[in-house]
């Protein structure tokens, strides 16, 4: 008995082993493949979304060789990225942990990054005091404790932007976009510093004739490069910043840890919203994104409404003592025009100026403009933007800039009233996404129209 306890425990022990080598050979092979349709969308966006300077060919050359000091390094970055992903698919232990504890984790990451950026500010406060003799004396214990937390940081990054990358493949999963268990293309994102973009519009007219993604600079080189742009090429321009961009994985802005709700939901938010453009790149509106501007604001207001909802989900589901978000509606909008258009009860002062509206104010600003340059009163319409730029900053709205490229850029996310002034886009898609059974009815319906004629005869 002895001797058969013995060959049915090695048998055993041999099948266990045989199982855990199989259970191991096959995440292996799923990370191999995961990784690449990784590649192979990395090199779909490149071939479809260029390198970012389009529209005007000749204006974008030259644009090009004024900029071409500060231009964004893709192929570094995806480099880094995507290694640090193959890592984290082999090595992580992400998949193996219970919902409970990943939430944890993502929630304990959110506490270390806000006391990092906290002692950050507290450095730059010491920097920028007058009264302190010695900055770099000062702020010397500051800066040991935000390298260890920062060190903490880069050691969790991975296994939290898996667990992200998982909480929103599920809800994609349950809103109809799973094949066999797997969301297609693969949720994947990573925070980093992202670039910014520096947009160039005509004068005489609002559109956006170049766009290049340059690396992160400090305001004062942003004033210096825009200026020299628009003194050489009397144009209008305008660098901002971005919240993510749709490389492979997606480039998402590390966001501020000080409200762990609103950080949460931008996470999310995000990362949907770039997954939306990486869905749609093997679609007309993805094909088609460079072709016309309209094609671009429908693609990417598409995809500011996706990411918001998607948000929402992910929020009540996986942190359900959290606030879920709530976002400026076109819809919420009319329904107050239309409470306003009934009689109402008199105001307790009737002299009392009414509230200061940014949406509607920002939508009157761009319907005017667009009027002034329609009637070819260039100088008169950047004389109209300056004085509203004062108005939003008087009423605690602090725009840099308020100019041509402005509009041009923040009128394609027409997620809400505002800079896209009378233009029917956005309202079309929030319809649509108010009356889609889900998500994936939402895509399916709109990753086939390019132009804004068809949208509003659907949207409508």
């Amino acid at each position: 008995m002895t001797h058969l306890h013995r060959i049915t425990t090695l048998v055993a022990r041999t099948i266990r082993a045989a199982r855990i080598a199989w259970r191991r050979a096959r995440r292996s092979l799923r990370a191999l493949w995961i990784g690449a349709l990784r590649l192979a969308l990395t090199i779909a966006l490149i071939v479809v979304l260029g390198d970012g300077a389009v529209r005007d060919t000749s204006l974008s050359a030259r644009i090009t060789a004024l900029a071409r000091d500060h231009l964004f390094d893709y192929a570094a970055w995806e480099v880094e990225a995507l290694w640090g992903k193959l890592r984290e698919s082999v090595l992580g232990v992400g998949p193996y942990l219970e919902d409970e504890q990943g939430r944890a984790l993502v929630l304990a990451y959110l506490e270390t990054l806000g006391a990092a950026q906290e002692v950050e500010a507290q450095i730059e406060r010491l920097y920028a005091d007058p009264d302190v003799p010695d900055p770099d004396a000062a702020a010397a214990p500051l800066r040991a404790e935000r390298d260890t937390l920062r060190e903490r940081l880069r050691a969790d990054q991975p296994l939290v932007e898996r667990l992200i990358e998982g909480q929103v493949s599920a809800v994609l999963a349950d809103e109809g976009f799973g094949l066999l268990g797997q969301v297609l293309p693969p949720v994947a994102m990573h925070f980093t510093e992202t670039p910014v973009a520096l947009i160039v519009s005509p004068r005489e007219r609002i559109a956006v004739a170049a766009n290049l993604d340059l690396d992160a600079l400090p305001v004062e080189e942003r004033e210096s490069l825009e200026a020299r742009i628009d003194a050489a090429l009397g144009v209008s321009s305008l660098i901002v910043p971005l919240g993510g961009l749709s490389l492979y994985p997606a480039m998402i802005v590390e966001p501020s840890a000080r409200d762990t709700a609103r950080t949460l939901a931008r996470a999310f938010e995000v990362t949907a919203h770039e997954w939306a453009h990486h869905y749609l790149v093997f679609y007309p509106l993805g094909w088609e994104y460079n072709a016309r501007a309209e094609t671009r604001i429908i693609n990417e207001t598409t995809a500011t409404f996706f990411g918001r909802a998607v948000a929402q989900r992910v929020i009540a589901r996986y942190y359900p003592e959290l606030p879920v978000p709530q976002y400026p509606s076109f819809l919420a909008a009319s329904a107050v025009t239309s409470q306003e258009a009934a009689p109402q009860a008199p105001p307790g002062d009737p002299d009392a100026p009414p509230p200061f509206d940014y949406a509607r104010e920002m939508g009157a600003t761009r319907a005017r403009v667009d009027f002034l340059l329609w009637q070819g009163l260039v100088e008169a319409a950047e004389a109209y933007m300056d004085a509203q730029q004062r108005k939003f900053a008087r009423h605690g709205y602090p725009i840099r800039k308020l100019n041509q490229a402005y509009f041009a850029f923040y009128g394609g996310y027409q997620g809400e009233p505002g800079a896209g002034g009378t233009d029917p886009t956005g309202p079309a898609i929030e319809g649509i996404l108010a009356h889609s059974a889900t998500l994936e009815d939402f895509l399916r319906t709109l990753r086939g129209i390019t132009g804004r004629e068809q949208l509003v005869g659907v949207g409508g």
